[in-house]
């Protein structure tokens, strides 16, 4: 199996109300890049939700009493802390600098997601970013754009950095997916030895987002866009809402 990684080039700078997929297509256009069946589109989350227009002037928000006693402990800017709270579902962990919370989506990550790095100052007098409002339907939306223009039917994933609990640095995870299956449940299949799996799921689409994100980049490398050929599965199309784990099944939240 070969395996390729492309990054789109020319993808613009994208703001709110842009035609994302309408640009994802003309870059391709521009650089003679055909996609084919059964490739997968990375897509990084940042540029969906400029697209989608998740942004927050932090000069329009005024914090609780929860936010300015919460900004106090983990040394942040109380109108960040608001705006965090109100993408979260509670508060995990916090310490000096340190803000880990259940995002309304589920995910388990620093900051719910709001994000100040890579964001048009021009936006506000003080401008975040949030993460897409459903990147699993922004996945979706991405790929029925995308199929019905080529006439073939791909993978797309939306994809963020996260740190990990108990490793140091970040990766590349995989918040939305559309036409491939998130998690591959290999339970029932057999070793090389013919012993039976009985726990073992893959998050291939985590797996996907990790490699695109070596291209992607964290800082001002410009290249949201990556387009993965080579990949094949046979189990039908999840959500990227499959990655997550219930919480009676998590033993660390």
């Amino acid at each position: 199996m070969v395996i390729t990684l492309t990054p789109i080039p020319d993808v613009p700078m994208i703001r709110p109300g842009d035609d994302l997929a309408g640009l994802m297509i003309a870059a391709c256009e521009k650089s003679v890049l055909a996609p084919s069946e059964g490739d997968v589109w990375v897509v990084a989350q940042k540029i969906v939700s400029k697209a989608e227009g998740r942004y927050v002037d932090l000069a329009d928000v005024r914090p609780s009493a929860r936010a300015r006693e919460l900004a106090v402990e983990v040394d942040k800017d109380p109108r960040l802390i608001e705006v965090i709270l109100g993408e979260s579902r509670r508060v995990v962990r916090q310490r000096r600098g340190v803000l880990i919370v259940e995002h309304r989506l589920g995910f388990i990550m620093a900051n719910a997601g709001v994000d100040r790095s890579n964001v048009d100052p021009d936006l506000g007098a003080d401008p975040v970013l949030l993460l897409p409002r459903d990147p699993d339907a922004s996945a979706a939306r991405l790929r029925d754009r995308l199929g019905a223009h080529f006439r073939s039917q791909f993978g797309v994933i939306v994809t963020d950095s996260w740190g990990r609990a108990w490793r140091r640095g970040t990766v590349g995870v995989a918040l939305g997916a559309a036409g491939l299956p998130a998690l591959m449940d290999l339970r029932g299949r057999s070793d090389l030895f013919g012993h039976e799996l009985r726990v073992t799921e893959t998050g291939f689409a985590d797996e996907i987002a990790s490699a695109a994100s070596l291209i992607m980049g964290q800082a001002n490398e410009a290249q949201p866009v990556v387009l993965v050929r080579g990949l094949s599965w046979a189990d039908a199309p999840t959500p990227g809402a499959s990655l997550i784990r219930t919480p009676e099944e998590d033993l660390f939240r």
